[in-house]
């Protein structure tokens, strides 16, 4: 039995795509994408973009920060969408909701109090405070 010959006879076309395969899967890029972001948390500011790059670069980036003990997350569409913002540019407004969820996965794996938690208590706090002004 050949690479194109499947042994069943269904009438699909044999040895090409699999048919099984949902059509809204892309195939995996062989050009790796990194990006390396400055958390700016602590200035009250939006994270920016401070190294990027595909294929060797990407490959250097990670192993620096591999090597340096900084945790990693594997997001390609936000990295492929990261690597096109200018060096030391915030990130774009429709990459903070992703961006918040992986520094908020860093902040935890760390150890090391999330300050979104934070932001979040305060915003709820506020809004029981703006419930029981309204109740008088």
């Amino acid at each position: 039995m050949s690479a194109a010959d499947d042994g069943f006879e269904d009438g699909l076309p044999t040895g090409g795509e699999d048919p099984l395969i949902p059509l809204n899967i892309k195939k995996k890029s062989e050009r790796q994408t990194a990006v390396a972001l400055q958390d700016r948390m602590a200035e009250r500011r939006v994270p920016k973009v401070v190294a990027a790059g595909r294929g060797k670069i990407a490959e250097q980036i990670l192993q620096l920060a591999y090597e340096n003990d900084i945790k990693v997350r594997e997001d390609s569409a936000l990295a492929n969408m990261l690597a096109t913002v200018e060096l030391d540019s915030p990130i774009p407004s429709e990459a903070f909701a992703a961006v918040a969820e992986i520094l908020s996965y860093i902040y935890k794996a760390n150890g090391q109090p999330n300050p979104f938690d934070a932001a979040l208590s305060d915003a709820m706090d506020k809004m029981k405070e703006d419930e029981s002004d309204n109740d008088e």
